[in-house]
């Protein structure tokens, strides 16, 4: 079939008379950057039907552009931006006319790259401002109306600037900036309601002395959207154009929008007061930052398996293990315990269900990737250390694994879920999945959920008051993080902010602790929102038990591997999770007739409670208990416990 350009474009009619579409089609834009926001402005304004495009980029496609960039495929990778654009503005329009400029814009260009261009489109990457500053100032000595916006979380932000009008530089005032501090004045000029600081969700991401910040395609498309509309009104005439110093901004994600005017730019006190402030702040971030060279790119299978494995569970984040990888199908666990330093670890055994997370984790990574992964302890480790063996063999058979895609996705939420019943069907699929020689004991209803409450709300009070719980705590805990590494961010303990100041303060020294607790009944609030609140707000408390006591090293690790599938499967639910481990750790020592602390009143309550747990519980499954815990409906978290990299994992 034969192009035809009044059909193509004959769907605009209505919204533009025949002679505007027919004026469009004798117009010409320059877009600098074929990037996210370029490549969407070539596109849109083509379906617009605008008829000359002059455009520029200096980059090639990746997978990083992959979730915001037009042009971007499996197909396109190493290929020069500019090229593969224009072809696809031609596959739009065949009869087009566009001149590329691939070696980007410089100061020897400027002038030919605006040659005759009605509107100019600003396309640069956020960070590139040197240039940018140059073609909008030579915009406006050429006479020529330019359109910016950007893409801000999941909204965009933009302005227009007349020739004729308050110029870029008047408007974002970066004389005599550093680079970095540019860049808080343009996001600022360009953003002042700063609608995104209200859900973006890990500020470390965001880098602006590091050029990194993350980016989505609802941005991009709404950028997109907008700067038609304002390219059509200004090469139209019809509609009024709010032209800088009016600002204007839209978020989908908070519904809301704005249109607003500083008189002066960035020189308006309040704004310089903001960009002051968010100096400082950005200084702080970028010290908290991944830098794109420290993030670990797997070369092998192994390290690839590794790398996602890793993310299996582990007690207070403590990622009990180091590999040694010994050629291209073998390498080695070395496990270690915490029962020197931890309270919680009693024999090593909460450590070991830890290790045997890791290896189910292992298994249906490799599974996922046509590998099968067995595992071989070796007997001459030591039961503190051992020693794993891993041998991975390709079946050239790659399978889907249904587990698979929530490794990374499962956290512990410490915080209140819905009280709505699980399914039959939940707890069905939860309970198979444990496999043969477990089961699942389900503590549901207010009457049990009440029971559990006070049960857990009275041994918080052990928790929350022994010397040797306070030193493991103080250790674990990373304070004013989102994320953490190796530790417990503070944000993800799910205290709300006043108490987690008042629990940071306590934490200084032990003489606070006790001081708090003796007059102040400083374990109230901490204990009212860690454990009996979400003790009462869940589907349902449940305990993994086997079928036959639990005695040795190996018990421990197969009852881990269960553990993980029964969390996984619960991540795939849509069902939030929260271990509730100590009651059955200090029931052990009780049984085992060993003293944890030096409090002889903490450990007679332990024995109180070790009998109110076997209440609850019965006596048969005293020592078949696997793990503890609480589940259902709930908020994602915000703030969670990362993993170190394999490179930190790697001896």
């Amino acid at each position: 079939m034969d192009y035809n350009y009044h059909e193509a474009v004959s769907r605009n009619i209505g919204w533009i008379s025949e002679w505007e579409q027919l004026s469009l089609r004798t117009k010409k834009i320059a877009i600098a950057g074929m990037g996210g926001v370029g490549g969407a402005h070539l596109i849109a304004l083509s379906r617009l039907g605008i008829g000359q495009f002059h455009i520029a980029d200096l980059d090639q496609f990746e997978v990083a552009n992959f979730n915001r960039q037009y042009g971007a495929t499996m197909d396109t990778i190493g290929q020069e931006k500019v090229d593969i654009l224009a072809q696809q503005a031609k596959e739009i329009n065949p009869e087009v006319a566009i001149k590329t400029f691939s070696k980007g814009i410089n100061e020897a260009n400027i002038d030919e790259f605006l040659d005759g261009v009605d509107v100019f489109v600003d396309g640069f990457d956020f960070f590139v401002l040197g240039i940018r500053r140059k073609v909008f100032k030579r915009c406006q000595e050429l006479g020529i109306p330019a359109v910016t916006a950007a893409p801000i979380g999941m909204g965009t932000a933009y302005l227009c600037f007349n020739p004729q009008g308050m110029s870029f530089e008047d408007y974002f005032n970066f004389e005599g900036l550093k680079q970095s501090e540019q860049y808080i004045n343009f996001v600022m000029g360009l953003a002042p309601k700063a609608f995104h600081r209200h859900y973006l969700i890990d500020p470390t991401r965001l880098d602006l002395v590091n050029k990194r910040g993350p980016s989505t395609v609802m941005g991009i498309n709404l950028c997109a959207g907008v700067i038609a509309t304002e390219v059509l009104k200004i090469l139209t005439g019809r509609g009024k154009v709010y032209y800088a110093p009016f600002y204007q901004a839209f978020d989908a994600y908070q519904c809301q929008w704005t249109r607003g005017k500083l008189r002066h730019g960035n020189k308006v006190f309040l704004q310089k007061l903001k960009c002051k402030i968010g100096y400082k702040v950005s200084q702080q971030v970028s010290t908290q930052s991944v830098s794109p060279d420290e993030i670990f790119k797997p070369k092998t299978a192994i390290e690839e398996i590794i790398n996602i494995a890793r993310w299996a569970p582990s007690g207070d984040n403590t990622q009990p293990w180091r590999f040694e990888i010994l050629d291209d199908e073998h390498f080695l666990i070395h496990a270690h315990d915490t029962r020197d330093w931890c309270v919680y670890d009693l024999d090593g055994r909460a450590s070991q269900i830890a290790v045997g997370a890791l290896l189910e984790t292992l298994s249906i990574v490799a599974v996922s990737m046509g590998i099968k992964a067995t595992f071989s302890r070796q007997d001459n480790s030591p039961e503190d250390r051992p020693v794993i063996e891993v041998t991975l063999e390709n079946t050239s058979r790659q399978s889907y694994h249904p587990l698979r895609s929530p490794i990374e996705m499962r956290t512990t939420q410490r915080r209140a879920f819905s009280s709505r019943p699980l399914t039959c069907e939940q707890k069905k699929l939860l309970g198979n999945v444990l496999g043969e020689g477990y089961q699942v004991i389900w503590l549901e209803g207010w009457k049990n959920k009440w029971r559990m409450a006070w049960l857990l709300f009275k041994n918080a009070h052990i928790r929350l008051t022994i010397k040797e719980a306070y030193k493991v705590h103080k250790q674990i805990i990373q304070w004013d993080a989102q994320f953490s590494e190796d530790k417990i961010p503070d944000q993800a303990v799910g205290l709300d902010p006043v108490t987690l100041k008042l629990m940071k303060w306590t934490m200084h020294s032990w003489d606070r602790v006790q001081m708090l607790n003796q007059y102040f009944a400083g374990t109230w609030l901490p204990r009212i929102q860690l454990d009996l609140l979400p003790a009462l707000r869940c589907a349902a408390h449940f305990v993994i038990v086997a079928d036959q006591p639990l005695k040795n090293i190996d018990d421990y690790i197969d009852g881990g591997r269960a553990l993980q599938r029964f969390w996984l499967t619960a991540t795939n639910l849509g069902l939030q999770f929260q271990p509730e481990m100590t009651p059955l750790i200090f029931s052990r020592y009780v049984m085992m007739s060993e003293n944890f602390t030096q409090d002889n009143k903490a450990n007679q309550n332990a024995r109180i409670l070790a009998t109110e747990l076997e209440n609850i519980l019965g006596n048969q499954f005293n020592d078949n208990r696997v793990f503890m815990g609480r589940l259902g409906v709930g908020s994602r978290t915000v703030s969670r416990s990362a993993r170190q990299t394999v490179d930190k994992l790697k001896v």
